[in-house]
């Protein structure tokens, strides 16, 4: 069975692999992690957009991917439009904060949103927080700096900023206006909710978007094969997962061992 093909701009986007193998487990994917040009929400969005296209390219090409799923913010506000007419048969799926459901979720009315710089720049995430609705309030901050730290798995600097950006936010908690909801606006930031957790405290909840994008590739798979006639219980199944990275060979590795049970071997790549 031909993969799907999976990429962020470092090892964030294994939050969203480890979504997508527990919905899909008997899929085969191939990650692709652009470390040798990160990170990306500090970078413009024309080397935003560059990139993602080169990966969207070489994972289509290189590997046959039969849909690609951007597991990155910062490049699915760039690139997915971009992504979807390069690639007008694949179904292409990108990440995006999950402000409606925090909309849904919050009792006092008040939600937090993390993410990159990038991330909350761009137009797409600003239509996207145009459209909640308005009696939610949407704290917004930039974290500077902590995709970088939960890729290095650097403990003490991703503790200091995630208490530096939470403590920016505001105050948390049940009580009239304070913030109850916390939207991870960064699939980096997945790793870091033990960390997020101890800071804001029992009563907030943090919403990633890992379970959303994996049900949504599943639901768009499944459509696909049916407008092709086939079934995925007539497919041979592959399950499992390869892993290539333009930069260190060793961070893409310590980070699936840490996050991911089974992955094979990481290998190395040059794009671009």
């Amino acid at each position: 069975m031909q993969p799907i093909g999976v990429f962020d701009s470092g090892v964030g986007g294994l939050s969203v692999l480890q979504a997508l193998r527990l919905e899909l487990p008997h899929e085969h994917f191939v990650y692709v992690s652009d470390s040798g040009h990160a990170p990306y929400g500090e970078r413009d969005v024309s080397h935003v957009l560059q990139r993602s296209l080169a990966i969207g390219d070489y994972l289509v090409h290189s590997h046959g991917a039969r849909a690609l799923v951007v597991a990155c913010n910062t490049a699915t506000a760039a690139a997915i439009a971009a992504l979807r007419a390069a690639h007008p048969a694949l179904p292409v799926v990108g990440v995006e904060p999950a402000l409606k459901p925090a909309a849904a979720h919050s009792r006092t009315g008040v939600v937090g949103v993390l993410a990159t710089r990038g991330t909350l720049a761009s137009d797409k995430f600003q239509a996207l927080l145009q459209a909640q609705n308005t009696q939610v309030r949407f704290v917004l901050q930039a974290c500077d700096g902590l995709a970088a730290a939960i890729e290095h798995d650097d403990a003490a600097q991703i503790q200091a900023l995630c208490a530096r950006y939470t403590a920016k936010l505001g105050h948390f908690g049940a009580t009239p206006d304070a913030i109850d909801t916390v939207v991870l606006g960064c699939t980096h930031y997945a790793f870091a909710t033990g960390v997020l957790q101890n800071l804001l405290g029992p009563a907030v909840v943090l919403l990633d978007a890992g379970k959303p994008v994996a049900q949504r590739t599943h639901s768009l798979l499944a459509q696909s094969m049916a407008e092709n006639a086939a079934s995925t219980d007539d497919q041979e199944k592959t399950d499992g997962v390869e892993l290539w990275t333009t930069g260190a060979v060793d961070t893409l590795r310590d980070a699936a061992q840490r996050w991911l049970c089974g992955a094979g071997p990481v290998r190395h790549v040059v794009l671009g």
